[in-house]
């Protein structure tokens, strides 16, 4: 691959915004784990393999099993998440395939069972936020530490 722009060195003040996100994100009432989920998914549909391999290093050293990241991309087929857990993935996907209508209504209604309008906006906010280091990512092909 080519050197691309380190966006980092060469607009120093982008980063700086992305990273008011993420500290925004840690103030937030969503669990490491739920987070990480949401990073992991949104990291897979989007292709973006250095961000698949900075959150799943994240998400095992926060205590998430192997068993449920190899599955991930499978969470409709399996009993391994929770029902938040499926609510918080499904507005990931939705919100990351957005051509497809973006968030449903039908699984909009899902979250408000489960989750308060604050904590709803946090998960919008923590799939946004993914999605937008995974294009900066992949634009500029950074690449996985070896």
């Amino acid at each position: 691959m080519n050197t691309r722009v380190n966006i980092n060195e060469t607009e120093p003040q982008a980063f700086k915004a992305m990273y008011a996100l993420e500290n925004y994100l840690a103030s937030t009432q969503l669990s490491k784990n739920q987070k990480e989920l949401i990073k992991i998914r949104a990291s897979q549909i989007n292709g973006c393999a250095f961000c698949i391999d900075m959150h799943t290093k994240d998400a095992l050293k926060y205590g998430e099993t192997t068993q449920r990241i190899f599955l991930l991309n499978a969470w409709h087929e399996t009993q391994l998440f929770t029902e938040e857990e499926k609510v918080i993935l499904a507005i990931t996907e939705e919100i990351t395939l957005i051509t497809n209508k973006g968030l449903s209504d039908v699984t909009y209604a899902k979250a408000e069972q489960f989750f308060n309008r604050n904590q709803i906006a946090q998960i919008i906010m923590a799939v946004v936020t993914i999605n937008a280091w995974n294009r900066i990512a992949v634009s500029t092909q950074l690449e996985p530490a070896q």
